[in-house]
Order: C-alpha cells, then sequence, then structure tokens
C-alpha cells in the first residue's frame, strides 16, 4: 500500500514525531513554523502549540508534559495551559544561538534526553550531541560528541548496544558503543556512507531522521530523495518506500501496535508545484508496515530537577 497524508495543514518543517502510548496521539515538531503539534485519529482533533524559538525535536516526560529542544536549550511545555519553562540551557561558551540551535534528539530507555544540533552558516563542524540527565535533584547537561554540521538521525538499537548519529550535509550515519547503565559512549565509526550528488548520476537524497525497529532495522528519511530506507543491523538496504514528497525528514512508529510508520516531511524552500501537489510537500504521512517499531522513550525529570 502506498503512503497516505493525514487530514492536517502542511508544515515549514516537520520534525521529530513520536507516538504517546498512554493518549494515543502523535506528536511532532514543525521547526521553522515555530510550533510543537498533536493529533489523534480516534476523533481526528489538533492540538497546536507555539514556541518562542525553532523546536528542534520533542519527547514526552513522565508524568505528564512534552521535553523540547529549542535553539538554546531544555524545555518543558505543559499541553493543557501552553506553558513553556526552561528545564536547562546549554552553555554559550559551547553554544553560541546566533549560530547554533538543537536539532534531532530523542530519549534514552533510562530517561535521559539526548539532542544534536546544527550550526549555520556550515562554515565549521560545530554541531554537537548533548546529554541531559535529570533523574536525579539537580541536572547534568554534558557534551557528547562533535564534529558534525546537522546532527540527525539518533537512534538506539533495542539492545542499547549502538546509538546511531547521522551528518546529514556528509550523507553519513556513524554508530557509538553505548553503554546504556552509565550513558556514556565509546568509539565513533562510520556506519553508512551515502552517495554524494554527481553530475549523470541518479541522487538519492542524504539522511535525515530515523528510529530502529523491534528487529534492530534502521528506517531513515532521506531528505530529498523521495523515500524512506529500511536498513538491516549491518547498514544493508532492506526496503526502499517510495514517499509522495520529495523532502521527507523523520519517521516514528505508531498507534496501539506499533505498526503504523509515520512520516514527516518539508516545505520551506521547495518549488511551488511541489508545494501545490495532491501531497502537498510538508505533508504528514502514514503507511503501515510489518515489523512494529519500539515504544518511545519518556523523559524521566525528578520534582527538584533544575538548573
Amino acid at each position: 500500500m502506498p503512503f497516505t497524508a493525514l487530514p492536517l495543514p502542511p508544515c515549514e518543517l516537520g520534525e521529530s514525531p513520536f507516538w504517546h502510548p498512554l493518549e494515543k496521539r502523535l506528536y511532532w515538531c514543525d521547526i521553522h513554523g515555530f510550533a510543537v503539534h498533536a493529533w489523534e485519529p480516534q476523533t481526528g482533533r489538533h492540538w497546536r502549540w507555539s514556541t518562542p524559538s525553532e523546536p528542534g525535536c520533542c519527547a514526552p516526560m513522565l508524568g505528564g508534559g512534552v521535553a523540547l529542544g529549542l535553539r538554546d536549550g531544555f524545555y518543558a511545555l505543559d499541553v493543557q495551559t501552553g506553558a513553556i519553562t526552561c528545564i536547562a540551557k546549554l552553555p554559550p561558551e559551547s553554544h553560541d544561538p546566533q549560530r547554533l540551535r538543537l536539532n534531532d534528539g530523542r530519549c534514552d530507555r533510562a530517561g535521559r534526553f539526548w539532542a544534536g544540533s546544527v550550526v549555520s552558516p556550515r562554515t565549521q563542524p560545530d554541531a554537537a550531541l548533548w546529554r541531559l540527565d535529570c533523574r536525579s535533584a539537580a541536572c547534568s547537561l554534558r557534551r557528547m560528541a562533535g564534529d558534525n554540521y546537522t546532527a540527525n538521525g539518533l537512534a538506539f538499537s533495542p539492545d542499547e548496544r549502538w546509538l546511531y548519529w547521522a551528518n546529514t550535509p556528509a550523507h553519513r550515519i556513524d554508530r557509538f558503543a553505548f553503554d546504556a547503565a552509565s550513558g556514556s559512549l565509546g568509539a565513533r565509526t562510520p556506519w553508512v556512507q551515502f552517495a554524494l550528488p554527481q553530475d549523470g548520476v541518479p541522487y538519492g537524497g542524504r539522511p535525515d531522521g530515523a528510529s530502529v525497529d523491534a528487529q534492530g532495522n534502521y528506517w531513515v528519511a532521506m531528505f530529498e530523495g523521495a523515500c524512506v530506507l529500511q536498513l538491516s543491523p549491518a547498514g544493508e538496504v532492506l526496503q526502499r518506500l517510495a514517499t509522495p514528497v520529495q523532502c521527507p525528514t523523520m519517521v516514528c512508529f505508531g498507534d496501539e501496535d506499533l505498526r503504523t510508520l509515520y512520516v514527516t516531511s518539508a516545505r520551506r524552500g521547495r518549488p511551488p508545484e511541489e508545494c501545490a501537489a495532491p501531497v502537498p510537500a510538508g505533508a504528514l504521512l502514514r503507511l503501515r508496515v510489518r515489523v512494529p517499531g519500539l515504544p518511545v522513550n519518556f523523559f524521566h525529570r525528578a520534582p527538584a530537577a533544575a538548573m
């Protein structure tokens, strides 16, 4: 079956979808729309919350609400009132919000929030990977990796042995050895290198947001490639699923059985014919798949945790 578009207005830059198993809603960010959205399939109800800066990523919070990665740090969104409060700001000596903002991110199973950044202009690989741990009374914020331009594709293997991290402009996905107990990273190695654009060679896009299924396969949206790839744990292409939009941005697994693949996409900067297409650029897509995904991990925040 082909992808179908949800009955929702298109996003400027849709990202970071997740399925909330308790609320039975799909959440996602519109980065350049400065908003977080939620949609309830059973009723068709749609929520929208404005944000003070670009929301690069979002994750459900244990006890209610949504944790956000904004331009200068991590925040909490109260979905009942729309209030946004700061959890932790990134250190200005390492993160200049004039040049950098948080981008793709998600939580690990222990409840730590990991988020990468993006740098503009891309003159130096100053984008980094940050880890926020608020499980105790005081939050801990640590820079875990760097040497990136546009951090994307963050995901964890089901056995928690690997953390995947993409460098979108380099067309490459790396992976780190991951210690789930301590939240530390080991060696970083290139995992999959996609072809760079070349004259006369069909362009397959570059790796954007991703998610891992229950069998350990890595599903990645290929920006400008009009497809989603399913990669085996060895990095081999198992499936190429064509999307009706040129720029899919991120995937997640949802619905009660986690067998619906949801895909966000981008509208900003796309040509008029893509924006006016029957399935317009920026649409949110879904497709039923055979292998279920993994349930979303919640951000854990101790009652007194703050920075």
